[in-house]
């Protein structure tokens, strides 16, 4: 057993599990019953990875990294799959190269991930690699049909690439080609979010890289009290779904699904507001310690947006100020939670409960003013 962790742990910290596990089961010869006892898991899942590792030795730079990582381990290369239509080409480089995958570091792959990955997400862009070159280069097509290369990057950094599956060979042959892979695109994300939020957006996104990639930020002006200012909030989730997900004390969804429809259904209407020919609608009138009596919900719009201004309108005056103002800003704005405690004074972790509330008497509202047959668009 320790002998085992031993040996696992000569390969570099970056390389993926499933590859850690191929390499264990061919190159030091370890059981997948071994291996199973040793990650604590099934013997079935073991074979799993090791066999999807082993489909991937058609792609020509995971092929050429696998076999550079036998080397390292000092029992020559893993032999080639006796499938393979090329055998006799010379898919690997000279194995006097300088760089290899498993002298590369993470600090080392994340720089080059953000150069490289970032030229292959433009369009009619795609990485290239032959087995007489040393480097890997990233081309691009354009418009007359030509080529353009717009970088170079080392084959070792590329190998690693195609390990983690952050590009993936587009067609194989003499001259192999890449493109970047859906997992690229999220890693690519996570790298750029990590490294733009520790620089303006403090550390407490920096170290949430996996959430980050999911989000879609921008940016939206509202005034208030105290003049117009920018709201930055996530376009691709509402504070209202991420409270949705929270659970009580006793298990149960903070937020029941009647709650939740009541929130979407005021932002639809928010947004068909916008729709009109006054898409700067004044909503801070609604906000507290804004003049409410002069708040004008249409000057000649179109009849939809119009009376989606006017619903609006009515469910803010009912829930009246503090509960207006907080819907209003997690469910319209998509401000966030902490955001708004800070906007309105009040004290940490005190607005899921005022927006709760606020949501109970929505609820209510369009329970008693429209019932429950009018559906959301969406």
């Amino acid at each position: 057993m320790h002998t085992d962790l031993r040996l696992s742990s000569t390969f570099p910290a970056w390389l993926p599990e499933a590859v850690r596990l191929y390499l264990d089961h061919t190159e030091e010869g370890l059981s997948l019953r071994a291996l199973a006892r040793r990650e604590g898991c099934h013997a079935s899942t073991v074979m799993r990875h090791v066999r999807r590792c082993e489909s991937r030795r058609d792609d020509p730079l995971v092929d050429e990294a696998l076999a550079a990582f036998g080397r390292s381990q000092g029992r020559g290369p893993i032999p080639a799959r006796k499938d393979r239509s090329d055998m006799t080409a010379p898919i690997r480089p000279d194995a006097s190269s300088s760089l290899r995958p498993a002298s590369l570091d993470e600090t080392t792959i994340t720089r080059e991930a953000r150069r490289i990955l970032r030229r292959l997400a433009e369009p009619q862009t795609l990485l290239a690699v032959a087995p007489d070159m040393e480097k890997a280069a990233v081309l691009r097509t354009l418009p007359d049909g030509g080529t353009a290369r717009m970088a170079v990057v080392d084959r070792a950094v590329a190998q690693a690439f195609a390990l983690k599956d952050w590009i993936a060979c587009r067609k194989p042959g003499r001259i192999a080609t890449y493109e970047i892979t859906a997992t690229g695109r999220a890693a690519l994300r996570r790298i750029v979010e990590a490294e733009e939020g520790g620089r303006s957006r403090g550390l407490s996104e920096a170290v949430q890289p996996f959430a980050a990639q999911h989000r879609d930020w921008a940016e939206r002006e509202i005034r208030d009290e105290d003049g117009p200012r920018r709201v930055r909030y996530n376009a691709a989730e509402s504070p209202v779904a991420v409270l949705a997900r929270r659970r009580d004390k006793d298990g149960r969804p903070f937020l029941s699904a009647e709650l939740i429809e009541a929130a979407e259904r005021l932002r639809e209407d928010f947004e068909l507001a916008q729709m009109g020919p006054r898409v700067a609608q004044n909503w801070d009138r609604f906000l507290t310690g804004a003049d409410r009596g002069a708040f004008r919900p249409d000057a000649g719009g179109a009849e939809g947006p119009r009376q989606a201004r006017e619903r609006v309108a009515a469910a803010l005056r009912d829930l009246g100020p503090g509960l207006g103002d907080m819907v209003l800003r997690c469910c319209c704005f998509l401000e966030g939670l902490e955001a708004a405690e800070r906007r309105m004074g009040w004290s940490a972790r005190s607005g899921k409960i005022v927006l709760r509330i606020a949501l109970q008497r929505l609820r209510r509202h369009y329970d008693e003013t429209y019932g429950r047959s009018r559906p959301l668009i969406g």
